[in-house]
């Protein structure tokens, strides 16, 4: 996708002053990452920002900075300049959200999956970036807009989580290079790492506990 394409939805976020960053229901590390640390740069332009998915903040992470500003969509629809789907292929996977935006006056669509038809007024969808945080770092990056460590650990973790840990085929010299220039803000990527994938929620591990206590051994010491 061109750089003018990026320029066009940095000239319509400074434009416009309220907004709503949507994800996919069902969300995972790249759609929740994404939401926040591209409606924290729109939040530091000083613009009016709602975060919604369907399925509000998960547990697991719920330590990424200004988590909290991630919520369940409204019952009833609100008025907006600008509705942002983000990581989401298809609009009708914006869930519950999509009823509580349906009337922005511009919809953004932003993403990396192939299969995105290319629904909204300004559409940017590049499948050769291994996770939509790729895209928001290169928007936050080539428009100027604000960022700071909040954003960057952000950014990170939906990177990170996309790619395995930086272990699927799709992750590319550039993503390194972005995962550094995010390292470079500051970020204790130890705490971070273990935090994605060394924490479990309560719920996962009471689960865990009570198949430990129905697990029962068979003949010659086999699991069943």
């Amino acid at each position: 996708m061109s750089a003018s394409k990026l320029q066009e939805i940095g000239r319509i976020f400074r434009e416009h002053r309220r907004f709503a960053v949507l994800g996919h229901v069902r969300p995972d590390g790249d759609a929740l990452g994404s939401q926040l640390a591209l409606a924290l740069s729109l939040q530091q332009l000083g613009k009016e920002v709602r975060i919604w998915n369907e399925d509000g903040m998960l547990e697991k992470y719920s330590f990424l900075p200004r988590a909290e500003l991630l919520t369940k969509p409204p019952s009833a629809p609100e008025d907006f300049d600008v509705a942002i789907a983000l990581d989401t292929a298809i609009q009708n996977r914006l869930g519950t959200a999509l009823p509580a935006v349906r009337s922005a006056k511009i919809w953004i669509n932003i993403d990396h999956h192939l299969s995105n038809p290319g629904y909204g007024d300004v559409v940017y969808v590049d499948p050769s970036a291994p996770a939509t945080a790729e895209i928001i770092f290169r928007l936050i990056n080539i428009q100027s807009l604000p960022f700071n460590r909040d954003i960057a650990e952000n950014l990170y973790a939906a990177i990170s989580t996309d790619t395995g840990s930086f272990q699927y085929p799709q992750t590319t010299a550039d993503t390194m290079e972005i995962a550094a220039e995010l390292i470079r803000t500051g970020l204790n990527v130890g705490r971070l790492n273990q935090q994605l994938y060394e924490s479990y929620p309560r719920r996962r591990l009471e689960l865990l506990r009570e198949l430990l206590r129905t697990m029962r051994f068979e003949e010659e010491g086999r699991v069943a």
